[in-house]
Parts: structure tokens; C-alpha cells; sequence
């Protein structure tokens, strides 16, 4: 059964441009193994800001409840490259709340806009 969808967009140059201008947001928003390609280079923009859609969208699947922790949910992808989530945390107690048992996730971006879509299935 279905519990919840989410869908965000982000436009990537307005996110690159928001990185920029603060530094540490990058590490408030997003793990350590988020920032890194499996080859240890860093992730670009786009592939970030369709992370940070997937954040959000996860989020609404939930409901868009206060005090959920950006930290809570990472983005992370099999061997395969199909993204997955987990979540811990804050995002994790709500998703028990509802009774969330798995989540999908497709991630997207293209002509300047990056989009992730979420859902929580119960």
C-alpha cells in the first residue's frame, strides 16, 4: 500500500550558486559518502541538487512534518546505479509512525533542473 508520494525540483544553477555562497551547507545537507563519487572524486551539482529534491520529496511523502534532520535521509545507489534511501533518525521514527516498511526513489536531472520523486510504501 502506498503511504505517501513526494515530488521536488531543484533548479540546478540557483543550488550550485547557494553552495557557493555558504560553504558548510553542503556538509549540513548531505553525508560524507552523498559528496563523493565511488571513484572518491566529488559529486557534481546537478547529481547534489537531485539529491536534495529527493530530501524533500521524501519529506512530503511523509507528510512535511517540522523537525525532520537533512542528516536523517541519505541518498545512496546500488551496483546496479538504481537509487535507494535510508533514512535514520527523525526521518526514520516518522516513517515508523505511519508505517512506512520500503521506499522508492528516481532521480533526474536535465535542462538545467534536477527532480526527484519518493514513495513510502507501507
Amino acid at each position: 500500500m502506498i503511504i505517501g508520494v513526494g515530488i521536488d525540483v531543484a533548479e540546478i544553477e540557483r543550488f550550485g550558486a547557494a553552495l557557493e555562497r555558504t560553504p558548510q551547507l553542503a556538509d549540513r545537507l548531505f553525508s560524507a559518502s552523498e559528496l563523493t563519487l565511488p571513484s572518491g572524486e566529488r559529486r557534481g551539482v546537478a547529481s547534489l541538487a537531485a539529491r536534495f529534491a529527493a530530501k524533500e520529496a521524501l519529506a512530503k511523502a511523509l507528510g512535511a512534518p517540522g523537525g525532520l534532520l537533512w542528516s536523517d535521509a541519505e541518498v545512496w545507489v546500488e551496483e546496479s546505479g538504481q537509487p535507494r534511501l535510508r533514512v535514520t533518525g527523525t526521518v526514520a521514527a516518522r516513517a515508523a509512525e505511519l508505517g512506512v516498511r520500503g521506499w522508492h526513489v528516481s532521480l533526474s536531472h536535465d535542462a538545467g533542473v534536477a527532480s526527484a520523486v519518493v514513495i513510502a510504501e507501507g
